[in-house]
């Protein structure tokens, strides 16, 4: 059976047995211990074992070799090659998250480009990405959550289902005014008295 990996065995004075961290590979080169290619090729089964499990961004992907304990000058070089062969694309990452949390998870613009900006996605290839959003399907896709939303709490006083559809839809990144104007549409769709929350809804 092979050696967990992660912390090794050692005797303290004692005689006790004391786990203790594994050196980082940045630890190891410096001590001469592995060489570069060695490092490098530890970094690529890394990035291979991460993107298979979910794709992430270039940033996501320094980070998180970076909490690993890669150094820089070994992570941007296979980062590279990653990018040249297609493996890392940051442009194709951001048109299939915009995709998916439009599609998927009835996200707005607003909360899709935040998360964009959190993943470490170039504001210009972010902006790219975000212009496949088309504003009246953005608004057909809220519709589809606020009438979810407001099925969600009859029974509620409405002004109650009013709070918690308007906060649940802001959370998704649309605006408060139109968020209000939609939840508003659904409850009158299913025949509740909306007259009095004419305009309310403001920016």
């Amino acid at each position: 059976m092979g050696k967990r990996r992660g912390r090794a065995d050692v005797e303290d004075d004692g005689g006790k047995r004391e786990r203790v961290p594994r050196k980082t590979v940045a630890e190891q080169l410096d001590e001469g211990a592995i060489t570069l290619d060695e490092a490098s090729d530890r970094a690529r089964e890394t990035l291979l074992r991460i993107l298979t499990a979910a794709p992430k961004s270039r940033r996501e992907l320094e980070q998180n070799l970076a909490r690993k304990g890669f150094p820089e000058h070994v992570v941007t070089p296979v980062l590279d090659r990653f990018g040249e062969v297609g493996l890392v694309d940051d442009v194709s990452y951001a048109d299939t998250l915009v995709r998916t949390r439009h599609a998927e998870k009835g996200m707005a613009r607003r909360a899709i480009a935040s998360e964009l900006k959190r993943r470490g996605i170039d504001e210009d290839v972010a902006s790219d990405a975000l212009d496949q959003l088309d504003p009246d399907e953005e608004r057909e896709a809220g519709a589809r959550l606020a009438t979810k939303l407001v099925g969600r709490t009859r029974g509620l006083q409405r002004d109650a289902r009013v709070r918690r559809a308007v906060g649940a839809l802001a959370r998704k990144g649309y605006s408060p005014g139109l968020a209000f104007e939609l939840v508003r549409e659904a409850l009158s769709a299913e025949g509740e008295e909306t007259d009095d929350l004419e305009g309310a809804g403001l920016d």
